[in-house]
């Protein structure tokens, strides 16, 4: 007998045919209205990991990844954006902070969305934004090279590093004020949709009370470089939506590449998230980044052949083939640690 889905599962996949997919070329090209960023509030899928007692689900891992899956492929554009605001909630879940009681409540139940400008940290030992203690607060200086969802988010979790070395967190309101400058959106090649802007950082003021974690750069560090070592499901969503066009194309030889693909992605995607799922995040490196390559590689393959059966049409900007190719292209790169871009390339070249 098999299970019911999880009540998050089916929301989302109500959400994904019923607001997302319809939409995501149209999305691709014009970028994600507030009125989808409303219906993921609706959904409940932003408390999605955040605690019980704060409005939210505490969702395990599995049901987690798959409402992340559901999203991904039926519009990406609109999963990234939601998706910067899970680390936020895992912060302020964490944190024994008074921003904490402030705050974690309306990321629980999506009264307020969070975007993220912490991915500068990873380029240690350079220092891109630097924090110094003033007027009881702390002042932020530098650039953030990539914010993702301004105009649509309300809050941003921001970090930087202090003169003691520490990486430092702080909420903000998520749009321009003083000390903080957002320049004009991004074009990218893909994602586009989800604005995406730099942000320059000359004396933006917070007041202590808005600090959410504060620790030596070594340990947040510690921390963070396991995470990026495991498969995204994002890859794995990409990759069946594009499986799926090639199910519906109505050609033999579409459907035996569908088929033999989806077997390959099927088990990568089981053994990747048995991984995942090891309650030792530092152990198994070498063996989560030769999956995480051998998922981007069936992603690859899955939306490239997507592209050949759709021929000469996939090379219109509202194609959905061509549209899943350049949002697979995007994930390649989506979180990219040294560590992960060496694994990666060593394994291109050896292919």
């Amino acid at each position: 007998m098999t299970s019911a889905p999880h009540p998050l599962v089916t929301r989302a996949h109500a959400l994904a045919t019923e607001v997302l997919a319809p939409r995501a070329e149209r999305v691709d090209q014009e970028g994600v209205p507030a009125s989808h960023i409303e219906a993921v509030k609706r959904s409940g899928l932003l408390g999605i990991g955040a605690p019980v007692a704060y409005g939210g689900s505490a969702a395990p891992a599995d049901v987690v990844r798959e409402t992340a899956e559901i999203l991904a492929g039926a519009c990406c554009s609109t999963w990234f954006v939601q998706t910067q605001h899970h680390t936020p909630v895992k912060t302020l879940a964490a944190s024994e902070l008074p921003v904490r009681e402030r705050l974690l409540g309306p990321l629980a139940t999506g009264a307020l969305l969070s975007g993220i400008a912490f991915s500068h940290l990873r380029a240690h030992p350079r220092v891109l934004v630097r924090v110094t203690r003033e007027r009881g607060g702390r002042r932020f200086d530098g650039a953030v090279p990539w914010y993702t969802g301004w105009g649509l988010n309300d809050v941003m979790l921001l970090a930087g590093v202090t003169e003691a070395g520490e990486a430092l967190f702080a909420f903000t309101e998520a749009r321009e004020q003083p000390g903080l400058r957002p320049s004009p959106e991004m074009r990218l090649a893909a994602l586009t949709a989800s604005p995406t802007v730099s942000l320059t950082l000359d004396g933006l003021w917070l007041p202590e009370e808005s600090v959410v974690l504060r620790t030596s750069y070594e340990k947040w560090a510690g921390a963070d470089r396991p995470r990026n070592t495991n498969a995204s499901p994002a890859v794995f969503g990409v990759a069946r939506a594009a499986l799926d066009l090639l199910d519906a194309a109505g050609d033999p030889a579409a459907e035996e590449a569908s088929q033999a693909l989806r077997a390959r992605l099927d088990g990568v995607r089981r053994q990747a998230y048995a991984l995942a799922d090891h309650p030792v995040p530092h152990e198994h490196i070498e063996e989560r980044l030769a999956l995480k390559t051998r998922a981007y590689d069936v992603m690859r393959a899955a939306t490239t052949a997507a592209v050949v059966s759709g021929g000469g049409r996939s090379m219109d900007l509202r194609d959905r083939a061509q549209r899943l190719a350049r949002e697979g292209l995007f994930l390649l790169v989506q979180g990219q640690t040294a560590d992960v871009r060496t694994a990666h390339l060593a394994a291109l070249a050896s292919a």
